[in-house]
């Protein structure tokens, strides 16, 4: 059982390499198999026309969680799958064990369509704070990795995620303002001003990721889980971005955090961007 940072550290020293290799495990097996091949009865609705579930999320999430289980004892997983099964298990978060969060195919639309926009994302936490974190984009074979203190690397070069250009208007990914509240719909609609190109979001996965590779500016989400936005805020962190509410506060993934909230290059555009979302709300 780990029992301090340190530990964390030290396991992370030995196993993170395994842990890449399990996450491209899952997706060779039980992902890119069913990619532009899934059957009608593969496909199911979960919330929504929106919110689609298939085979490859359940079957990844149930590798990962049996095998990163298995590689940290002591450990607990919070997939996505496994919470809409049991909404209870998402506690687990704020809990004190070391906690994995995964989201076996980010991206599930996209996904289905046959589009190669989907990524697994995995994340390490402790006590709300995000440790470590791996995004694999299979269909583009892209890894992107982070460790808290260590920078982050695609393919095993350093992220940089720098400045916007000044004068040019800021690129912008937000969540859509008819899957809102109200309240958020209106924040989000700040975003339409001068000096901002603001744009529906993909996968949250590889929009933290552009982000982190500076080919966009910033993103702006309104919605709390976990398994979407621990691996790719750290991510963002370690190539030099920030990430705010609408309160101007650092995200929690343990919740409770005023939305939308953003995360950016850099802290002036972090800041920037949270403070037209509480100027639009």
């Amino acid at each position: 059982m780990i029992e301090t940072h340190g530990t964390i550290d030290e396991f992370l020293a030995r196993h993170a390499l395994d842990v890449e290799e399990l996450v491209r495990k899952a997706a060779a097996q039980e992902i890119m198999p069913r990619w532009r091949r899934l059957a009608e009865h593969e496909v199911d609705l979960k919330t929504g026309p929106h919110d689609l579930v298939t085979d490859a999320d359940r079957n990844a999430e149930l590798y990962l969680t049996e095998t990163l289980a298995a590689l940290l004892p002591g450990s607990v997983v919070v997939g996505e799958e496994a919470v809409h099964a049991n909404p209870a298990s998402y506690g687990a978060i704020r809990g004190d064990a070391p906690v994995w969060i995964v989201d076996p195919v980010d991206g599930t639309r996209q996904f289905v369509h046959g589009d190669s926009g989907f990524c697994t994302l995995v994340a390490l936490a402790r006590g709300g704070v995000v440790h470590a974190s791996w995004t694999f984009a299979p269909a583009r074979d892209q890894l992107a990795t982070a460790v808290r203190g260590k920078g982050a690397h695609l393919d095993g070069e350093r992220l940089h995620a720098g400045s916007p250009e000044p004068g040019r208007d800021l690129r912008v990914a937000t969540s859509h303002p008819d899957f809102t509240t109200d309240e958020q719909k209106r924040a989000l609609l700040g975003l339409w001003t001068d000096g901002l190109a603001p744009r529906a979001c993909g996968s949250a996965g590889l929009e933290y990721l552009a982000v982190a590779r500076g080919e966009s500016d910033a993103t702006a989400f309104s919605w709390e889980a976990a398994w979407d936005h621990a691996a790719g805020l750290l991510l963002v962190e370690e190539a030099g971005g920030a990430h705010l509410t609408r309160a101007g506060e650092p995200f929690r993934i343990t919740g409770g955090n005023t939305l939308p909230f953003t995360a950016a290059r850099d802290g002036a555009t972090a800041r920037r961007v949270a403070a037209l979302l509480s100027d639009g709300a």
